[in-house]
Parts: C-alpha cells; sequence; structure tokens
C-alpha cells in the first residue's frame, strides 16, 4: 500500500513525470538513440512545464479580475466555513484518491489494451481532481464514519478508469474537425460543453465564418493577429471593471485597489490584460514544443504496447488550433455567466459566483469546437453552454450534492463533467455504498 501511495503521489500526482516516463518508454521501444530520447524526453518534460507556466500566468490574471468583477456586481461568497478543508479531507481520504488514481490509470491502459477504445488519459492533475471531487460525493452521500475505504478505492478505480477511457473516445469524432487528424485526443472535464458546442455550433452557427478566417478592413488587420486582439479584448474587460471599481468607493474595492500598490488601478488593470495575453501566448508556445515530441514518442507505445493508442491531453493543446476561438469562447462563458447571476438570483434567490478560471479553460476549450462546426457563432454559443452548465451546476452541487464533509473547493471549483456526472455518482454511491 504504501509503495503503491508513494507512485500515485510522486509519479502520478507530478504529471510531468509521467509525461517524461510515457516519452521514455515510447522512444525507447522504437530504439531510439539515448542522445534522442534524451533530447525529446527533456523536451516533452519543459514543453508541458511551459504550458503549466503559461496556465499559472492565466489564473495569475483571473485571481485579479474575478474579485473585480464580482465586486462590481456586488457578489458576497458564502462562508466555506461549514464545509471540510480540502487539506483535512486529503489526510482522511487522500491515500484512496491516490490509490484510486493509480489503480484507475491501470485500468484505462488496460481498456485501451483490449477494446477499439485506444484512449490512454494523461492530465495527471484533472485525474486527481475528478477523483477527489467524486470521493468527496461518495463520502457525503454515505457519511464520512460509515464509508468503506475498500469499497471507496473499488468503486473510484472502476469508475475513472471506465470515465478516463470513454470520454476521449467521446470526444474525439469532434476533436478530428478540431485537429484535422487523430494523432491526439482530449483529456479534460471540459468534454461535456466540448461535444455540446460542438453539436450545437453544427445547428446554429455558420462554418463558413470562421473564427480564425474572418474578413477585415485593411485598417483592422491588427486584429487578425491572435494575441493582439486577447490583449484588447481583455484590456477593454479590465478596464471598464476598473473605472467601475475606482468610483464605487466600497470596502472591497478599497481593497482590490491595494493591490495596485500606489500604481493607478484602471492602468495596473490594464497590465493585467497584457499579462494574460502573455500567458496565452506562452501556454501555444508550450503545446507546440510539447505536442512536437509526445506524439512521435507515443508511436512507439501504440505499435508496441498498446495498438492504435492515442495520447489523451489536457484542454490547451486545442488552443493553437483556433486561437480566436479561444477568446470568443471565453467571452461567450463570461456574458453568459452575467446572464445566469440575473436569471438564477431572481428564480431561485441563489448568488452564482462566476469562476473565472473554469469559465476560461472550459469555455475557451467549448469555444474551440463551436468554432470546427459553427464559427464564430459556434464559438460563442460554446461559451454560453459553458457557462449554463458551470451556474446552474454550482447551484445544484451547493444544494443538492454536497453537506459538510465533501472538500470546501468543490463548492464553486467542480468542472463541467463533475456537474453531469456527480448525480451519477450519488446514486451508485446510495446503491454500492
Amino acid at each position: 500500500m504504501q509503495v503503491l501511495t508513494w507512485i500515485a503521489n510522486n509519479i502520478f500526482g507530478v504529471p510531468a513525470f509521467l509525461i517524461g516516463i510515457i516519452v521514455v518508454l515510447g522512444l525507447v521501444l522504437q530504439k531510439k538513440t539515448l542522445s534522442q530520447t534524451i533530447t525529446g524526453t527533456f523536451k516533452a518534460m519543459i514543453g508541458f512545464l511551459i504550458i503549466n507556466a503559461g496556465a499559472s500566468i492565466i489564473t495569475g490574471a483571473l485571481n485579479i479580475f474575478q474579485p473585480m468583477w464580482a465586486e462590481v456586481f456586488g457578489l458576497k461568497a458564502d462562508s466555506l466555513g461549514q464545509y471540510m478543508g480540502q487539506t483535512a479531507f486529503n489526510v482522511k481520504f487522500g491515500s484512496a484518491v491516490t490509490l484510486a488514481m493509480f489503480l484507475g490509470f491501470l485500468i484505462n491502459v488496460l481498456l485501451a489494451r483490449f477494446t477499439r477504445f485506444k484512449y490512454i488519459y494523461l492530465t495527471g492533475h484533472i485525474m486527481f481532481w475528478t477523483t477527489t471531487i467524486f470521493a468527496g460525493v461518495i463520502v457525503e452521500a454515505v457519511g464520512p464514519s460509515h464509508v468503506s475505504l475498500i469499497k471507496l478505492v473499488a468503486f473510484l478505480s472502476i469508475f475513472m478508469g471506465l470515465y478516463w477511457t470513454f470520454q476521449p473516445a467521446l470526444v474525439q469524432p469532434f476533436m478530428r474537425k478540431v485537429t484535422g487528424g487523430n494523432t491526439i485526443a482530449l483529456g479534460h472535464s471540459s468534454a461535456s460543453v466540448a461535444i455540446l458546442a460542438a453539436l450545437l455550433g453544427k445547428v446554429f452557427g455558420n462554418k463558413a465564418n470562421d473564427s480564425e478566417k474572418i474578413k477585415l478592413p485593411k485598417g483592422l488587420e491588427f486584429l487578425r493577429d491572435s494575441n493582439v486582439i486577447t490583449a484588447l479584448t481583455m484590456g477593454v474587460l479590465f478596464f471598464i471593471g476598473a473605472i467601475i471599481i475606482s468610483i464605487k468607493g466600497t470596502p472591497g474595492s478599497h481593497a482590490l485597489i491595494k493591490q495596485a500598490a500606489g500604481q493607478n488601478f484602471p492602468m495596473y488593470s490594464i497590465i493585467q490584460s497584457f499579462t494574460f495575453a502573455g500567458g496565452i501566448a506562452v501556454v501555444l508556445l508550450g503545446v507546440k514544443m510539447f505536442i512536437g515530441e509526445i506524439v512521435p514518442a507515443f508511436n512507439g507505445i501504440a505499435t508496441k504496447i498498446v495498438p492504435g493508442a492515442v495520447p489523451a491531453l489536457d484542454c490547451p493543446v486545442v488552443f493553437t488550433f483556433a486561437p480566436n476561438a479561444v477568446i470568443l469562447g471565453f467571452l461567450g462563458a463570461f456574458f453568459g455567466s452575467l446572464i445566469w447571476l440575473v436569471v438564477i438570483g431572481n428564480t431561485v434567490s441563489y448568488v452564482f459566483v462566476p469562476t473565472m478560471i473554469v469559465l476560461f479553460f472550459h469555455g475557451a476549450t467549448a469555444g474551440v469546437f463551436g468554432n470546427s462546426t459553427g464559427g464564430v457563432r459556434g464559438a460563442l454559443i460554446g461559451g454560453f453552454v459553458t457557462s449554463t452548465i458551470v451556474a446552474w451546476g454550482q447551484y445544484f452541487m451547493v444544494h443538492f450534492l454536497i453537506g459538510t464533509t465533501i472538500p470546501d473547493t468543490a463548492m464553486w471549483a467542480a468542472d463541467s463533467d463533475m456537474f453531469i456526472l456527480g448525480p451519477i455518482v450519488k446514486i451508485f454511491a446510495h446503491l454500492l455504498f
């Protein structure tokens, strides 16, 4: 048990190591030279870490953007004091989660080897996060004093192994439209909104109006550059929010303004929009480097161990295929969340707290998939679909799925697939535990 827990924590819990091992295995199976193996492995790991670095930059900017707009609309988050903290949950159930991750991954590999679903899930942090949330749903349904750790590990291993196998398989027909091939798959908890975006984009969108081929007057051709359009779009949103905050004069707005450390807050906010755009550029750079190494390396696994195997990777891998759709998807999600904030508040009296990190990564992914079938309109629809699932999912999660024993971070930070699968997991928990 200690050995398996160590492996789960130190390899599966550190995605860069898992990626490195996969690449080494693939290159060795292809009988590459030592020099080629070291180069390919290091570049794949560095590319992956560059993606993470870019994601951290984006997250840092959104951690200013979110409280800014929460203050604009006067949103007050509920206290998390009644919920089990993430740290406390990890102490009590962390070993079960990590062991289930390890066994679930083995089930995923076995299913890929012996069935026609050849997808191997490699998004380590999502593997941990989804397993943790579903463990929390089970513990909440059964009660922390009544849950059997053996049953918990057994159920999660099978459920996650199936999810990590079939989630990429369900998305792949739409993924091919995005990438134009079958070399990579999507291994991310935004799969549900990606599929819905592609389907709705096909029905309500216009593929001819592709977001990456928008015709512009000569004087506006600078808008063809995805870096420019990202900085400009986010700059407008940051600036409007900053102006409102500067005028409001509430205690919350004063606290936000202090973060500028004496700099004019609107000017500080504009810099954050450029920082956000820089984070996107870093992610795209990392994706190119990462994909350039892992796809060739994976051929060794595909030919020797799991014939036809396809790596299922994190959502930023699709961003390079339609950078403009990334921003359109986020805009659709952002403005959709504002609409649902008003609607939910006036219908069920729940204060929806938009989680910008989830809205960005899921909305951007949905935007790319929506654009692949419905152009600009499809990308915006994809973002709106994301905000719809996140908004109503958050409401149902808070009111019907959690009580006190689930990790506090699950209250608002759950992902699109978790909102859809959470009720199913709860039903299984009542039946099997």
